[in-house]
């Protein structure tokens, strides 16, 4: 288990896929995701299995907050498509209780998933890509250091619309940069 300040990350359990099928059957969080149609239980159910059969490093992390003296679900993260040759793997992350918007809790979850990607996984390179219209998730991709590398023109279809994809990256050496600068500023 991780932790930072306000939230830990913990490994999902068959209980909690209620959680993922509230978020997921959410238009507002499936907003700016690849997800386009709501979700089942049953679905849920059948990528729990297949995430149980990933390797330990690619499964999901539920991240959670305290709420009440309780610790609550509030969405998920995960690294996957690792490339073990130029050691890289692709970011995604959700935070699922809207109430929880606009708060630092997705730029601390970021924070902390890069660090467990650099320092627990000896990655080099954390990529992802965002939809173009999602405002709030670029301006928390680069608050954690995150750089633009490029655009997916038309790359996906939502809504009756196609939408550009953005691409963003952060490299071991920079997110050590960027340590060494926030150690020296407390």
């Amino acid at each position: 288990m991780y932790s930072s300040d306000r939230i830990r990350f913990r490994f999902p359990e068959r209980d909690d896929l209620f959680h993922f099928k509230k978020w997921y059957n959410d238009a507002d969080v499936r907003e700016h995701l690849n997800h386009s149609l709501p979700m089942s239980m049953a679905n849920e159910e059948k990528w729990f299995e297949m995430m149980l059969n990933r390797p330990m490093r690619e499964q999901n992390f539920l991240i959670e907050t305290k709420v009440d003296g309780k610790w609550t679900p509030i969405g998920t993260c995960a690294l996957n498509m690792f490339n073990d040759i130029v050691k890289s793997a692709e970011l995604g992350i959700i935070i699922g209780e809207k109430q929880f918007w606009n708060q630092g809790f997705g730029t601390e979850a970021m924070q902390l998933l890069i660090w467990h990607g650099f320092a627990n996984l000896n990655l080099n390179r954390i990529q992802l890509s965002v939809s173009a219209p999602n405002k709030g998730a670029i301006k928390c991709y680069e608050n954690v250091g995150m750089t633009y590398e490029g655009r997916l023109r038309q790359a996906y279809f939502k809504n009756g619309d196609y939408v550009d994809y953005l691409l963003f990256s952060i490299l071991r050496n920079e997110w050590k940069q960027n340590e060494r600068e926030e150690n020296g500023k407390k």
